[in-house]
Parts: structure tokens; C-alpha cells; sequence
């Protein structure tokens, strides 16, 4: 085995088991601590709020070494799927969900061409900075279950964030994301890059920005009505007041 793929299973074991680690052991024993109604959820909520506390901290990790594009962090992201999986077949009634099952193995077959074949790494890792929006998601279904009202302050100031950050890292980015995609296209590096890959890379690149843009356009949406319905109240509060008086 050559040095590049033994470094790849080291990362990759170590990263699987890291991920156990945080799902059966941290996770659990932060949330007692940090947030009290976790031991009122039923074990269904707690098998999510723990993968939703993985994957806060997994996207935050991947996040920030995108910024510095390491070749390697496809890597952990490769054992944070594999995890999913497991954990969604093992837990299938409290967290079974068809559709982020062919997400994850679509994920995989287009992970093979950047880790088996060590190809298109900057393009894996570009689309990898969508990762910062993945606390703020799981955040808000963190105060869901907690039974935030969606018009408190903390749910509205991540509604804000959530849009904003969304936006940011899948939306805004993708000129960027295309024009370096159009400059590789035709070129000798661009044929290099076998059928299968080009398919993974340009298929799947198309198909998940049409999902962003459907999401941030209901996200964008939500955040308006919660804001609205916020200032309204906010707006009908001293006419109670004068109509009391």
C-alpha cells in the first residue's frame, strides 16, 4: 500500500471512530450539562439531537479546513457518511430517511474519484464550504424540539444567521464555483478526468445547486414571515397598552 492511501485509511478509521466517539459518549454527557430539557426528549429526539451534535461539529471542523484547502478533508467527510449510514440502517425508525440515504451514497460515489483517484480535490473541497450552514440548521431544530417559539429571540437571531450564512457559502458562491468549472472545461486536465468522474463532478455539481436555490428560497421566505409577524407584534403591543389605560 503506498504512503497516500495508508495516510487515507489512517484518517479515515480515526475519523469513524472519533465520530462514535462524540455520538455515544460526548454528545450525550455535553447536553445533560449544557442544556437541561435533553433529558425530557424521547429516545427517538435523542438519537437525532446526538447525530445533530456530531454533524454541528463535523461541518464546523470540515469548514474550516476547506478555508485552507487540505487535499485530506474529504477524508473525514468520507467516515462522517459512512457513519450516517450506519447510524440511519441501525436507527432506522427514529431517523430513517430514504432520500438523505441516496444523498449519502450519491456523496460516496463522487468522494471515490477525489479519494481513490485522487482527482478534482479543489472542487470537492470548494463545495465542502456549504458545510458552514449546517449548524445553524441543526440549531433551529435544536430549539424546535426544545420548544422555542419560533418568535423568541434566540430562534429569530439563528433564523436571521441561518439565511444569511446560507446564502453566503451556496448561493453567492457559485459564479465563483462555475466560471473556474467553465475555465477547466475542454481543457487537456478537464479529459484526463475519466466519464464517471466528469459525470460525479458536473451532474451532481448542477443538480445540488438547483436544491440550494429551492432551499434558499424557502428559507429566505420563512425568515421574511417570522420577521413580519415579529414586528407586527411588536407594533400592536402599545395599542393594547393605551387600549388598558
Amino acid at each position: 500500500m503506498d504512503p497516500f492511501s495508508q495516510l487515507i485509511l489512517t484518517i479515515s478509521v480515526t475519523s469513524f471512530l472519533t465520530f462514535q466517539w462524540l455520538f455515544h459518549r460526548v454528545s450525550p454527557w455535553m447536553s445533560m450539562r449544557i442544556s437541561p430539557g435533553f433529558l425530557g426528549l424521547s429516545d427517538k429526539q435523542k438519537v437525532e439531537w446526538n447525530s445533530r451534535t456530531v454533524s454541528t461539529f463535523h461541518a464546523l471542523l470540515v469548514g474550516i479546513f476547506c478555508l485552507y484547502d487540505r487535499s485530506h478533508v474529504s477524508t473525514a467527510v468520507l467516515a462522517r457518511f459512512l457513519l450516517d449510514l450506519l447510524l440511519i440502517f441501525y436507527y432506522w425508525k427514529a431517523i430513517g430517511d430514504k432520500f438523505f440515504v441516496i444523498h449519502h451514497l450519491a456523496a460516496l460515489y463522487a468522494y471515490y474519484y477525489v479519494l481513490g483517484e485522487g482527482m478534482l480535490p479543489y472542487f470537492a473541497n470548494f463545495r465542502l464550504l456549504a458545510e458552514f450552514s449546517t449548524p445553524c440548521v441543526n440549531q433551529r431544530w435544536f430549539f424546535e424540539v426544545l420548544g422555542y417559539p419560533k418568535s423568541s429571540r434566540p430562534n429569530m437571531a439563528n433564523g436571521v444567521a441561518m439565511a444569511v450564512v446560507f446564502f453566503m457559502v451556496r448561493v453567492a458562491v457559485m459564479p465563483v464555483y462555475y466560471s473556474r468549472m467553465y475555465a477547466v472545461y475542454g481543457t487537456e486536465a478537464f479529459y484526463l478526468v475519466p466519464w464517471g468522474g466528469r459525470v460525479a463532478w458536473i451532474c451532481s455539481s448542477i443538480c445540488l445547486d438547483i436544491m440550494n436555490i429551492m432551499w434558499m428560497h424557502k428559507i429566505a421566505r420563512g425568515c421574511y414571515k417570522v420577521l413580519r409577524s415579529a414586528r407586527q407584534s411588536k407594533a400592536a403591543a402599545p395599542q393594547e397598552n393605551g387600549k388598558t389605560d
